[in-house]
């Protein structure tokens, strides 16, 4: 990775400011991996009773440590990138001057695996997996994210599934189900579309810093249309899983939700660049609905 600290401005501060500190972890990013956490713990099908303290720790592993950590490496990886889309982010602000962004972002990715190793093996194993996959989408060799492909693809997979799959695994103790493991996978690779609505923020940046994102490649009208696609495609499969597993009132939940999130599509893909923000703080929270509803069908199998 780069350790440079080159195109930021000359600094005056040498220590952090505390509420840019507050900024650079992006708390409002924390929420989809704890619930998918949460989801996993739900469909091990495993009572929580004497297991709550796993259940808290592996919610607070995945939020405010794991993915408040990606955020922080993002963040530095970016911050030439920022510096165009977004310079009065923390670090091309200067508020976090120096190589503080850097060393934050390690400080936290090994205070994040020490608390992965009460979670057993495979929290341990999770943990090193996530803080493996955060610096692999952001930092210099692999920086998956100039991909519009493999780089929305890491982090839906990191985000939904690995702690779906490690929630449950936690609560049970052992290798979940392989319902639980398909059904993370699908609303994982169906993230993929929600991570591409992100990237609509920093299209000029990123065409400037050649990333290839799928708004850049595509452009915005064709990127909204397949990151549409993407998202539902997916959960039409739980739709049908849920069915071929005789759980009929719960696909008939997430086919709900997702004809809501069709409904929705469409005001997007009449403006996608205007209507992302509107659609990511709406229509999203369907396609986490869904989620839980799938996660308590597979519980009872």
């Amino acid at each position: 990775m780069s350790v440079s600290s080159d195109l930021q401005p000359p600094q005056a501060r040498r220590y952090p400011q505390p509420a840019a500190l507050a900024q650079l972890v992006k708390p409002h990013t924390w929420f989809p991996p704890m619930w998918a956490y949460l989801c996993g713990a739900v469909s091990a099908g495993v009572s929580p009773e004497g297991r709550w303290g796993l259940v808290i720790l592996g919610v607070i592993l995945a939020g405010p440590l794991v993915c408040a950590m990606s955020q922080v490496a993002n963040d530095w990886c970016d911050r030439h990138v920022d510096a165009i889309n977004e310079p009065d982010r923390p670090i091309p602000s200067g508020r976090i001057p120096g190589r503080w962004g850097l060393w934050i972002a390690i400080a936290m990715s090994w205070f994040s695996i020490f608390v992965g190793t009460f979670l057993g093996p495979w929290g341990l194993s999770a943990t090193i997996l996530a803080v493996a996959a955060a610096w692999a989408y952001s930092s210099e060799p692999i920086r998956a994210k100039q991909s519009g492909l493999w780089g929305p693809g890491l982090c839906g997979l990191a985000y939904e599934t690995l702690p779906w799959i490690t929630g449950a695994a936690v609560l049970s103790a052992g290798a979940p189900k392989s319902e639980v493991i398909i059904i993370a996978i699908l609303y994982g690779l169906g993230a993929h579309g929600i991570m591409t609505l992100n990237d609509f923020k920093a299209i000029d940046g990123d065409r400037r810093m050649g990333l290839r994102s799928l708004p850049v490649v595509l452009g915005p009208d064709r990127a909204a249309k397949v990151a549409c696609w993407v998202m539902a495609i997916p959960q039409a499969l739980v739709v049908f899983l849920l069915i071929l597993w005789d759980k009929p009132q719960h696909a008939a939940g997430v086919l709900v939700l997702l004809a809501v999130q069709l409904a929705a599509m469409q005001v997007l893909l009449r403006d996608p660049e205007g209507k992302t923000p509107w659609y990511q703080g709406m229509g999203i929270l369907f396609y986490i609905s869904g989620m839980m509803i799938a996660a308590f069908a597979i519980r009872g199998l």
